[in-house]
């Protein structure tokens, strides 16, 4: 599956800094706002050592990682919604992520300007936000506009439909997230096409100076993107070496990308084999069929069953058959709940 993450903030939090130090992508990071106009898109591989140890068992001809997409989008200012700064081009650009990634500056280098005047982490997230509860605001009042003749008319789906799109506005006129309300699947659905900014799920990244690089805070991501830049110019080993001295265990790119797995609720599943090793990422409570839909169609709608087996096992006996010569591979039906690090030979 696509995983697309927007990262967006006020201008100079950031943002393309630790855009281009993921991505390793050469972006114009200038100090000055708006400096971003259009969206930069950088594909990032999703580090895992479970792959490159199953493609070892298998010497595989090809090793294709799950990626994941970081969407860099122009600095946002208060106003944004009135079409401020660069307005709803900012708003635009966001609704189609599958999470947004908020990059909140705590770093206190005085030759980066605040467009705020001060470097205040609160201020700016309540700026951010509410912008959203703005645009979404003004979403929903123009589909409401839309649907209350269609109601006159006797539609009933309308009707439904109505009264949805009234529970979300209210909730956005007292200024909290439609996202931690209390839907039902079917309302869901009938918002879901709204693409609502306030009900795709949210990281928040602290961009600290380098010293603090290693005090995590719950409910955030801890980042600077000053080290992640240095990281990006370092070989593998180099990097590690450079983490260790600073007291980390993992880059920021490591660091969002589990929480990213965390906040979708996401899982990886791999095939393996001579030809190819690769992983695929899944929702989690995923039906082995399901699972399989995402290779191609025909494996969803011609499922017979799947032979699965933990990585471990493939990594431990040196591949499937000696795994099942050791009762290590087991044959599923279409109720299987795929989970985390199985690899799967799907019957179809």
């Amino acid at each position: 599956m696509k995983l697309t993450i927007g990262i967006v903030g006020l201008p100079n939090v950031g943002k393309s800094t630790l855009f281009k130090a993921l991505t390793k992508k050469q972006v114009d990071a200038s100090n000055y706002p708006f400096c971003t106009i259009d969206p930069n898109v950088g594909v990032v591989e999703v580090p895992d050592n479970r792959l490159q140890a199953l493609a070892g068992v298998y010497n595989s001809a090809k090793v294709i990682p799950t990626v994941i997409e970081f969407v860099d989008i122009a600095g946002l200012v208060k106003g944004a919604h009135k079409g401020e700064g660069l307005g709803n081009a900012f708003l635009s650009n966001i609704r189609e992520v599958a999470a947004i990634c908020q990059v909140v500056r705590e770093f206190k280098d005085p030759n980066v300007t605040h467009i705020g005047g001060k470097v205040d982490p609160d201020d700016d997230k309540l700026t951010i936000n509410m912008e959203m509860i703005y645009a979404d605001l003004a979403v929903l009042e123009k589909r409401m506009q839309d649907t209350v003749p269609k109601t006159k008319s006797g539609d009933k789906e309308a009707k439904i439909a109505l009264i949805v799109y009234e529970k979300a506005k209210n909730i956005l006129d007292k200024g909290t997230w439609p996202a931690e309300a209390d839907f039902t699947r079917e309302e869901l659905a009938l918002l879901k096409d709204l693409n609502l900014l306030t009900m795709k799920p949210m990281l928040y990244v602290r961009n600290v100076d380098e010293q603090e690089a290693a005090s995590d805070q719950p409910g955030s991501i801890t980042i600077s993107a000053k080290i992640e830049s240095e990281l990006a110019e370092m070989s593998e080993a180099e990097a590690r070496d450079y983490l260790a001295s600073l007291g980390l265990k993992s880059t920021g790119l490591e660091k969002l990308i589990l929480a990213a797995y965390q906040l979708l609720d996401l899982i990886t599943f791999f095939t393996a084999g001579p030809k190819e090793t690769r992983a695929w990422t899944v929702t989690r409570g995923s039906t082995a069929p399901q699972a399989g839909g995402k290779i191609h169609s025909d494996f969803e709608e011609r499922f017979i069953r799947a032979e699965v087996t933990i990585w471990q096992d493939i990594v431990k006996y040196g591949g499937d058959a000696a795994a099942k010569e050791k009762g290590k591979v087991r044959v599923e039906g279409r109720e299987y709940i795929v989970q985390d690090g199985d690899v799967i030979y799907f019957r179809i």
